[in-house]
């Protein structure tokens, strides 16, 4: 029997171990095909919520945030991009060189997950930050990502144009706040079960399997 699986994935567009986590989470429900049927909800975190619209060049945001130089920033991104070819994500380091306000992004998100198309635009968003190394808070480049998508172009622009789903966003990010979520990735399984950080595939495929078992 298919054990139905729920799946919050608290994260943000420019946490690159997001983009780790959610391409391992992936492979695991793949190799569970059959087993389990994920209902993934992609929930707002921001990393940065005081970014200006222009942004921040990234090394010096990394090392003023968590104390680093210029070469530990360097060979962290190594390392991660590493990790991102093992779950078959590019990173493209030297393109990644600003870091963006993310929160229209989220409201997008937001609506992509009531029209269906909420992991589309989520793949598509972390592969225009950090493979293509584009803006991910300019209003052109997200009416673009939603129309490849599968989304309606002219209603991102109009949602962009608006206010529309900040209150559900922000309502949504206290939530997690507020239950002890501060930092991400935070993958939740049957609102019970926390997994945190860009854990590998089998990692996932073990916890998923004993929720599973749990559910029968």
């Amino acid at each position: 029997m298919t054990a139905r699986i729920k799946i919050d994935f608290v994260s943000d567009v420019s946490c690159p171990w997001c983009a780790v986590g959610l391409y391992s989470l992936e492979r695991a429900l793949a190799r569970l095909d059959g087993e389990v049927q994920a209902e993934i909800h992609f929930q707002p975190f921001e990393l940065n919520p005081d970014m200006a619209p222009e942004g921040q060049d990234t090394v010096e945001r990394l090392s003023r945030k968590y104390g680093m130089t210029p070469e530990q920033v360097r060979r962290n991104g190594e390392a991660i991009t590493a990790r991102g070819h093992e779950v078959g994500f590019t990173f493209n380091m030297d393109k990644r060189t600003r870091t963006y306000n993310t929160f229209d992004a989220h409201r997008l998100l937001h609506w992509a997950g009531l029209e269906g198309h909420q992991l589309e635009l989520k793949r598509a968003l972390l592969k225009a930050y950090f493979t293509d190394g584009e803006n991910v808070g300019a209003h052109d480049v997200l009416v673009r990502l939603c129309g490849e998508s599968g989304l309606d172009a002219r209603r991102a622009q109009e949602i962009l144009d608006a206010d529309d789903y900040a209150a559900d966003v922000r309502e949504r990010e206290r939530f997690y706040t507020e239950h002890g979520i501060d930092s991400v990735p935070s993958i939740i399984l049957n609102d019970r079960h926390l997994i945190q950080g860009g854990q590998g595939p089998d990692t996932f495929e073990q916890a998923l399997r004993q929720v599973a078992t749990s559910m029968v």
